[in-house]
C-alpha cells in the first residue's frame, strides 16, 4: 500500500475508532452483561461485541477487499491466519476486566497491517481520551502531539509493567511469579495496569520504560507495535528475537540496551500460538 492510500484507510479508522469509543465511554457506567471464555478472568462483554461489529461493518463497507482478525470474531482455538493482503487486526475492548470493573484503563485498538508488517495503528481510551495514533514512517502521536520513547538504558531506573494475564495454567502462573521476583530488586518499579495494548503505548510515550508479555494475542499488539516503534521504541519476542505477532510473547522496551537486559533475566514460557509462525 501507497502513503495515500494507508492515509485514506487511517483516516476512516479514526473516525470509526471514535464512534467505538463512545460506546466504550457510556457502557463503562452500566451494569454489564458477562460471558466467560477460555477461564474465570477472560471475559467478554456484550460492548464488547457491539464494538468489533461497529469497526468491522464499518470497515468493509469503506473497503470491501480488506481483511479482518478480530478479538471476539475468532472462533476460540482457531487459528489466525495473516496474508499479505490489507488486514485489519481489532481488539474491541483491551482490558475487558478493567471495563467489566469500570476501571477506567481500557481501550480501543485496531492495526492495519500490510505485505505481512504493521502500517497504521490506533489506541484509543475513550474514558481517559487518551488517542494514541502512528502511519509507519511519519512518528507517533497522542491526541495530535508527537511522542518520543524515555531513552532509559538503566535497568535499575526502569519502571515495568508485567501482566499476569488470562491463564491460570500452572507453569504459566509459576513463569510470571519467577520472572516478578527475579526482576522486583532490580527495576526502579513493577506495574500491573490490565490493558496490553495501553501499557505497550506508555512505554511509546516514556512513561514506561519496559513491557513484557506472556500468552497475549494478535490484537493485542497488532497496533500498538507501529506506535512504539514510530516513537523510537523496541518491540522483539521475550527471548530478544524478533517479533512475531502469532507467538503470543511480546517484550516492549524504550531501548535496545534494555531490551537485551531484560530478555536475558526473563524465565520463558510458549503459549499456543495464534497462527503459523514466521520462518
Amino acid at each position: 500500500m501507497d502513503t495515500a492510500e494507508i492515509d485514506r484507510c487511517f483516516e476512516v479508522a479514526v473516525g470509526l475508532v471514535k464512534e467505538a469509543g463512545q460506546v466504550v465511554r457510556e457502557a463503562i457506567k452500566k451494569q454489564k452483561k458477562i460471558e466467560m471464555k477460555s477461564s474465570s478472568v477472560d471475559l467478554v462483554t456484550e460492548s464488547d461485541k457491539a464494538v468489533e461489529k461497529l469497526l468491522i461493518e464499518g470497515l468493509s463497507k469503506a473497503f470491501p477487499s480488506h481483511k479482518f482478525i478480530g478479538e471476539e470474531s475468532t472462533a476460540d482455538g482457531a487459528k489466525c491466519e495473516l496474508t499479505s493482503d490489507p488486514t485489519w487486526i481489532i481488539d474491541p475492548i483491551d482490558g475487558t476486566m478493567n471495563f467489566v470493573h469500570s476501571l477506567p484503563y481500557t481501550c480501543v485498538s485496531v492495526g492495519l497491517w500490510g505485505g505481512r508488517e504493521a502500517l497504521a495503528g490506533i489506541i484509543f481510551n475513550p474514558v481517559l481520551d487518551q488517542m494514541f495514533t502512528a502511519k509507519k514512517g511519519q512518528g507517533a502521536y497522542l491526541n495530535g502531539e508527537r511522542i518520543t520513547v524515555s531513552g532509559e538504558k538503566d535497568l535499575s531506573k526502569a519502571l515495568v509493567f508485567a501482566e499476569m494475564g488470562t491463564s491460570h495454567d500452572p507453569e504459566k502462573v509459576k513463569t510470571v511469579l519467577a520472572n516478578l521476583t527475579t526482576l522486583m530488586p532490580r527495576v526502579h518499579g513493577i506495574r500491573a495496569m490490565g490493558s496490553c495494548a495501553l501499557n505497550m503505548v506508555m512505554v511509546a510515550m516514556g512513561g514506561a520504560d519496559i513491557v513484557y508479555e506472556f500468552g497475549i494475542h494478535a490484537w493485542d499488539t497488532a497496533a500498538a507495535l507501529v506506535v512504539v516503534t514510530e516513537a523510537g521504541g523496541v518491540v522483539v519476542d521475550t527471548a530478544g528475537g524478533p517479533f512475531d505477532l502469532m507467538r503470543r510473547r511480546v517484550l516492549c522496551a524504550s531501548t535496545p540496551e534494555l531490551a537485551k537486559e531484560i530478555a536475558s533475566l526473563l524465565s520463558q514460557y510458549q503459549p499456543t500460538p495464534d497462527g503459523d509462525l514466521s520462518g
